[in-house]
């Protein structure tokens, strides 16, 4: 019997590998191999330090932004921890909503502002980063004499703040050619403007759009003043009211209306006469091309009140005025619109007179005569004591007081004569006896004469207080008081 062959074991197979490592036979643990040890000589603490960025506060880092919140947002600049930028330093705009600004995801730069605060945490500042940027280039356009562009992002006291990398202050005076009130409109609009001011220390930048208007409208503005003559009319609207005067737009470039250029009459305050947004027809008085500068006049396109009033009186005629102002010498006659003329202290009245008021007072209404009318000077002489001895009216006053008024010497006699039947008797009138004792009073207070005017206007012409006896009926007080009043009276 042949002897059986015999059959070869089949190898071992290699123990699986286990999550948790293996054993040897001899029951030895072997750890599972996570990494390749590839750090050489490195120790695990270097190789971790060594990966965690090195900077400084001030510095200026970039990171991911990994959360938004509406308080803060949390960047990751590869430091042991996120740093936080508070809602303060995202944007160079006031009260902005984070996620308006950032989302999760974007890469963005910030500027330490402290390593470590009171409770361990890292503050970066977007808008630091951003204007120390930003503030290198402004340098730069400012050297060059350039043009920075932006949005309007806030109006202030004073002006608005554009959104140029940082905070640039554009003032109101500044915005335009000319001055504009309302600022809000321009809100959200992007403007051009030249830089006028720079001061890194203060963070103070200073636009002007003005200037740059007046540089890319120059030629535009040279063709104008060009075309633009003295003498000439034209209609513009005012654009600017100020104290020494108004600004009107007349199309191209805005000129000024001295206040005294505004109007024939006094003018207290610019204001009185015009307001922003009036049309208005000028004459150009001057035209300055080398400073550019326009003056109009409003009271050239109107008809001097002088002229007409010298054209539609003669001296010796009698006019109707009010009296306006008592000086030393004499008192100031208004006879006209804007007219005023001087009576003199010797011609106030035909006896002496230390002081004008005690002749006149402001506010009383008078016959005064021309005595002298100056056209040139713009200046006209008035008499009380001359009015006083008649004359001819001035046409205006015709109507009233005219030929019919005056009997054949000269008397007024006023446009109707009193009759009987018109005559009023204290019997017709029945008075009580506290309205007589008032009247008693009046008469003792003010005098005879002021009792007479007082009956003839509001006592229907009888003698309430019985004080002038059985002959001063109404015809007599009625009579006296409007002879006392009429132009030509003695005094």
């Amino acid at each position: 019997m042949e002897p059986t062959a015999a059959v070869a074991e089949p190898p071992a197979a290699a123990p699986a590998e286990s999550e948790f490592g293996t054993f040897t036979e001899a029951g030895e643990y072997i750890p599972r191999t996570i990494v390749e040890n590839d750090l050489g000589d490195t120790s695990l603490d270097e190789a971790i330090t060594s990966t965690v960025v090195e900077f400084d506060d001030g510095d200026i880092v970039q990171g991911k932004v990994v959360k938004v919140d509406k308080d803060e947002v949390l960047l990751d600049i590869g430091f042991k921890s996120e740093g936080v930028i508070p809602a303060r330093e995202l944007s160079i705009r006031n009260d902005v909503n984070p996620a308006e600004i950032v989302s999760v995801g974007d890469e963005i730069e910030a500027l330490v502002l402290q390593k470590e605060d009171a409770d361990g945490r890292l503050i970066l500042s977007k808008k630091r980063a951003q204007y120390e940027r930003a503030w290198g280039k402004i340098e730069e356009i400012k050297e060059a004499e350039g043009v920075v562009k932006g949005p309007v992002i806030e109006v202030v006291k004073g002006g608005l703040i554009m959104d140029i990398g940082l905070r640039g202050f554009l003032p109101a005076s500044l915005v335009e050619l000319r001055r504009v009130r309302d600022l809000q409109p321009y809100v959200g609009q992007e403007l051009e403007a030249k830089i006028i001011e720079l001061d890194k220390n203060r963070n103070n930048v200073v636009l002007s759009r003005r200037a740059w208007l007046e540089e890319t409208q120059k030629e535009q503005r040279e063709d104008f003043l060009e075309n633009l003559k003295p003498g000439e009319r034209r209609k513009g609207v005012v654009s600017s009211v100020v104290s020494f005067g108004a600004f009107v737009d007349l199309g191209g470039m805005d000129g000024l209306i001295h206040v005294s250029e505004l109007s024939w009459k006094h003018v207290d305050h610019p204001s009185t006469v015009v307001t922003v947004g009036d049309e208005v027809e000028v004459e150009v008085l001057e035209v300055d091309r080398s400073r550019e500068r326009i003056s109009l006049s409003l009271k050239a396109t109107q008809q001097d009140p002088w002229q007409e009033f010298a054209s539609g009186h003669r001296v010796g005629e009698l006019v109707y005025g009010r009296v306006t102002k008592l000086v030393p010498f004499g008192a100031f006659v208004q006879v006209g619109d804007g007219i005023e003329g001087l009576v003199h202290i010797s011609e106030m009245s035909a006896h002496h007179v230390d002081l004008p008021e005690q002749v006149v007072t402001p506010g009383e209404e008078l016959w005064v005569k021309i005595i002298d009318l100056d056209l040139q000077r713009r200046r006209t002489s008035l008499s009380i004591k001359q009015a006083a001895e008649g004359g001819t009216v001035a046409a205006e006053y015709q109507e009233a007081f005219g030929e019919h008024a005056y009997d054949a010497e000269g008397n007024y006699i006023g446009s109707e004569e009193v009759t009987e039947a018109e005559v009023v008797s204290e019997e017709d009138v029945d008075y009580s006896e506290e309205a007589r004792k008032a009247w008693r009073e009046y008469y003792e207070k003010y005098g005879e004469e002021a009792y007479r005017q007082a009956v003839a206007e509001y006592g229907e012409g009888v003698d309430p207080a019985g004080v002038l006896g059985e002959t001063a009926g109404a015809a007599e007080v009625t009579a006296e008081v409007v002879e006392e009043s009429a132009p030509g009276a003695e005094g």
